[in-house]
């Protein structure tokens, strides 16, 4: 149940989220701005974010998932309400920049810091079904955003989203556990010594005994992790910020711009699926350098492509990267860090997360107002997976 509603939870949030690039000719419209003052929204909002993964892992280990889920969910709809109502570029860094990443904070501590303790056999295939939502958000999303606005105009449609934000997280909130000692139960893969144990309402919790968050911080493995989350956010979100601009740029239209999302997070899903069930078999180094690489030559592919076909073609293999990579670097990091202090640890790792989701955006907007084109901001993505690649070789378990 815990897997299935974070499953549902994580397509609805990120899926709001990955819109912002559907949206993002219309705010160029409507607000008269470069793209590298756009992008700067949603830079912005990443680096705030970065802020609220840290506060929203700390409160995730002290007071559990339930509360924290509940305000993710009305902070999102909040967001986006206000979002819909404003007159000027300034009120977007505090309707969107601000309160969405209040709402957003708590997606990987939430992930890292709870579905690992449920699961001890399976884990990498948990967190492969679970994270299958940040696959299949884009393709249900995108294509319904940019519906909306071509049929309700932009601030309707933010209406819209935030009303099912609102709905669709508060209604599966109640569902969270901390651990399975809460409801007497053992994580899925570990037997039951029914003599040493005794009844299952009598389980107590898990106790983790580990590195606290300081001790973390002085470790070369966290920072080799950092890095790696850091290019994976920065490539990853270059991509969702643009991707929908730089088809529209070259004759696309804005309802078919967002079918290469939704074939991204297609594939994206069973990419998920497939390499998690691979990192619990065969561990998750070699899937992540394999999705690196094909990650790398899908951007370099991108430079040429100038149609609809080639288009489809990449998304196919950036969303096998996007999926293997995605599921691989979490499957490693639950390998890496073991502690009672998981919800604050993740949260410092999402700081290299939201600060390379800043980047992306940013750095692609910057590179097309002063050259006039994407290609440099893609062969800057295609070289961090190769980074991200070199890093997971050199990490150590």
């Amino acid at each position: 149940m815990i897997v299935a509603a974070s499953l549902v939870i994580f397509s609805t949030l990120i899926g709001i989220r990955v819109t912002f690039g559907v949206f993002f000719k219309s705010l160029e419209f409507e607000f008269d701005i470069t793209r590298a003052a756009i992008s700067s929204i949603f830079s912005v909002h990443m680096v705030i974010y970065a802020i609220f993964a840290i506060i929203t892992g700390w409160a995730l280990d002290r007071y559990g998932p339930r509360i924290i889920v509940s305000f993710m969910g009305i902070f999102t709809g909040l967001s986006l309400l206000i979002t819909s109502q404003v007159t000027s570029v300034w009120q977007m860094y505090l309707s969107y920049s601000l309160l969405l990443a209040i709402g957003m904070g708590g997606f990987i501590p939430l992930l890292m810091a709870v579905i690992p303790r449920w699961f001890d056999k399976k884990r990498g295939l948990a967190l492969g079904i679970a994270t299958s939502g940040f696959g299949l958000g884009p393709v249900i999303m995108a294509p319904f955003a940019a519906y909306l606005i071509a049929n309700l105009g932009w601030r309707n449609t933010y209406i819209v989203l935030a009303v099912i934000a609102v709905i669709v997280v508060l209604s599966l909130a109640r569902v969270f556990r901390r651990e399975p000692g809460e409801i007497g139960a053992l994580p899925d893969g570990i037997k039951r010594d029914t003599h040493a144990i005794g009844p299952m309402v009598d389980v107590p919790s898990i106790e983790l005994d580990g590195l606290s968050l300081l001790q973390t911080l002085r470790r070369k493995k966290f920072w080799l992790m950092f890095c790696m989350w850091f290019f994976l956010a920065s490539s990853n979100n270059l991509i969702s910020t643009h991707i929908i601009p730089y088809a529209t740029d070259v004759g696309i239209s804005t309802i078919e711009a967002a079918t290469i999302f939704s074939i991204m997070g297609g594939v994206q899903i069973l990419s998920r699926l497939i390499f998690g069930r691979i990192a619990d078999v065969a561990g998750s180094r070699i899937p992540a350098v394999i999705s690196a690489l094909f990650g790398a030559g899908a951007l370099l592919w991108l430079i040429w492509s100038h149609d609809l076909m080639m288009l489809y073609l990449f998304a196919i293999f950036f969303g096998l990267a996007w999926g293997g990579l995605g599921v691989n670097i979490l499957a490693l990091s639950s390998e890496l860090f073991e502690s009672p202090n998981l919800g604050a640890i993740f949260g410092a790792l999402e700081i290299g997360f939201a600060l390379g989701g800043a980047a992306g955006p940013l750095l692609g907007g910057i590179i097309f107002d002063t050259t006039g084109s994407y290609t440099m901001a893609f062969v800057a993505g295609a070289t961090a997976m190769l980074i991200m690649a070199l890093l997971v070789i050199l990490t150590k378990r």
